[in-house]
């Protein structure tokens, strides 16, 4: 966001080890519907086609299956699972999902059995749209209406200012687009942190019934990790830092961004029994003292310096030409 560009990123995780590992630049309506602009930009014309965010997720998550990625579910957070297409997309896949929706997401905690119902009377043309049998209501009235001994403090993981725990809601929920034959039954949850009651995300997944409370809240707060590969590659790799312009520019700086932070990820593996705590910002900070450094001599400063020059030289010049012939017209 900070060059006006907006990208969507796969990273893979297992434990606290996490690495990005495949992105997408969004295009938004406007390039599409000027295409002239894309093609100077270097976007390929087959890439000039409108997407969503999170069609281009779907595309990552079925390209990283390809590549032989293993993964054992896909988490999101609120901007995607508020996509009913996109979920059911992850699950025609045969992918697991955990996804954060936001408070206002429906849910049915009957089946509402979607039937198109008989026709009555003998005027005006059949229903043809199918109908619920049973309401909805927000994900956040199904919470609040919890009693208070039906949230169970879960042990997320080992922190740095001890054990991090939540508080945690676990239900069947049924979800339906509108238009599908059938409802899903999907996992619904609460989780609210122990030191900030109100401070609730609330969840959905496919994972199998069986599936207990305390793994479906680690699986959700997996995402921790991906956050934190976010700051490393932003503080640490470059990730923010550009002002390209150019659709292979763009790609080429994230390719060696994710270079670098893979780089980072095989490190803090290599040296995880005698240096558990090593971070980027560590191995950075080692680099800079152990590679060998290259410093350019006097005479290569000058050089540059002087190409610089001529350079501003002839962009001063060319400027006032310009001025001059607005002048003479």
């Amino acid at each position: 966001m900070e060059n006006c560009q907006v990208a969507v990123f796969a990273s893979l995780a297992q434990g606290r080890y996490s690495t990005l590992i495949d992105t997408r630049l969004y295009l938004p309506k406007t390039w599409i519907e000027a295409p002239k602009r894309s093609l100077a930009a270097g976007v390929p014309k087959s890439e000039i086609v409108l997407k969503s965010k999170a069609d281009l997720a779907i595309e990552m998550v079925v390209q990283a299956r390809l590549n032989g990625a293993r993964f054992s579910w896909v988490g999101v957070d609120g901007g995607y699972g508020k996509e009913p297409a996109f979920l059911r997309r992850l699950a025609d896949l045969g992918e697991v999902f955990v996804a954060d929706v936001h408070k206002n997401q429906q849910i049915y905690l009957q089946d509402p059995d979607p039937r198109v119902p008989e026709k009555k009377g003998l005027r005006g043309k059949p229903p043809s749209l199918p109908q619920v049998q049973s309401a909805s209501q927000r994900v956040d009235t199904w919470a609040s209406a919890q009693p208070p001994e039906l949230w169970q403090k879960v042990a997320v993981r080992p922190g740095t200012k001890g054990e991090v725990r939540v508080e945690a809601l676990q239900g069947r929920a049924w979800l339906w687009d509108g238009s599908e034959a059938k409802a899903h039954c999907w996992h619904v949850l609460a989780i609210r942190e122990v030191s900030s009651p109100t401070t609730i995300k609330y969840v959905l997944s496919n994972a199998p019934a069986e599936t207990s409370l305390e793994r479906l809240v680690q699986m959700q707060r997996q995402r921790f990790w991906i956050e934190r590969s976010f700051e490393d590659a932003k503080s640490e790799c470059g990730l923010a830092d550009y002002q390209v312009r150019g659709w292979r520019a763009w790609h080429h700086h994230m390719a060696l961004v994710m270079m670098a932070m893979l780089f980072m990820l095989e490190e803090k593996l290599l040296h995880r029994q005698s240096d558990p705590l090593l971070s980027c910002a560590d191995i950075r900070t080692l680099l800079a003292c152990f590679l060998p450094r290259q410093d350019a001599t006097k005479a290569d400063v000058i050089r540059q310096m002087k190409v610089r020059h001529r350079a501003r030289q002839r962009a001063i010049e060319s400027a006032y030409r310009r001025q001059q012939r607005a002048d003479a017209e």
